[in-house]
């Protein structure tokens, strides 16, 4: 296909690895950036709209002018708006209300439909994931379930660990990623492993998250409340896999949203939250 034909979707990943100048600056060792936020929606999400849409179409159980209903915190729903827009689907996006109204706002800019549910925990049928599942199977829409779909994990595997080997030439002492749904964890795990038997795969997670308790332990932590969004959660999705991961690390708010203004101001990195949250981390581990 020549560069004149291909539609916004081929332009999803191969997002460059950066060094970061002067927020690593004093470390002994390098720390990397993936700027998932070159993207065309804007996040790592497009990855896997993109990858669980093609899947259900290759199986035959997604067909022309159907509805895709997902449980998202915005990103994946964005990256669903591009690729139903791009084939003629409707989406309809389920959101807890925490989320923010720009994301409400850019969603609906996109086409999707927008459904806010209360601020429940997963045991709650009012819960963000449990309605979308409710809805999906009363109206017949396909349900795109990122938090439990393989594709999620294997798009990760195949493509973003893939693209980091080849980026550092082989050369990772560490992955350091939050979780919302566990697939790049999961999936950048599996193929950095593979590769390199000694790399350490950390979790970044905020502060009122139960996961990195999980990670360390087994056992959920204690469910509380934080503002970074996307990442975290109250149960393990299972999408995560406990046995890829290594370690974890806990980033209060404060600092990831510190570091967002330092990313932003002396790196040229126009990201938010959770990128704060991995950044605190990967710093972390970095000096050790």
């Amino acid at each position: 296909m020549t560069v004149e034909n291909r539609d916004i979707l081929h332009h999803i990943g191969h997002t460059p690895l950066v060094p970061l100048r002067r927020v690593g600056r004093e470390l002994a060792v390098p720390v990397l950036v993936k700027c998932e936020h070159l993207n065309p929606g804007g996040s790592v999400k497009d990855r896997i709209a993109l990858a669980i849409i093609d899947d259900a179409e290759a199986r035959g159980v997604l067909c022309s002018g159907m509805t895709l209903i997902e449980a998202t915190a915005g990103n994946t729903g964005v990256g669903l708006a591009l690729v139903a827009g791009e084939r003629g689907y409707g989406l309809v996006c389920v959101m807890p209300e925490k989320m923010s109204v720009d994301k409400r706002v850019a969603l609906a800019t996109l086409g999707a439909k927008v459904v806010i549910t209360p601020n429940a925990p997963p045991s709650s049928p009012d819960n963000f994931q449990n309605v979308a599942r409710r809805l999906a199977e009363e109206n017949g829409w396909f349900l795109t379930d990122q938090f439990r779909n393989p594709a999620n994990i294997r798009v990760h595997e195949e493509t973003t660990g893939a693209e980091i080997l080849e980026q550092t030439n082989g050369r990772v002492g560490a992955f350091v990623a939050g979780a919302g749904t566990g697939g790049t964890l999961t999936g950048v795990g599996r193929r950095l492993k593979a590769a390199l038997p000694t790399v350490r795969i950390v979790l970044a997670d905020p502060v009122g998250s139960a996961l990195a308790d999980w990670v360390e332990t087994g056992r959920l932590g204690a469910d509380g409340t934080y503002a970074v969004e996307g990442i975290g959660g109250s149960e393990a999705p299972e999408n995560l896999h406990r046995d890829v991961l290594d370690g974890a690390e806990r980033v209060s708010d404060e600092e990831s949203f510190a570091m967002v203004k330092r990313l932003v101001r002396e790196e040229g990195l126009l990201v938010g939250g959770s990128a704060g949250t991995n950044v605190v981390a990967a710093l972390r581990v970095a000096a050790r």
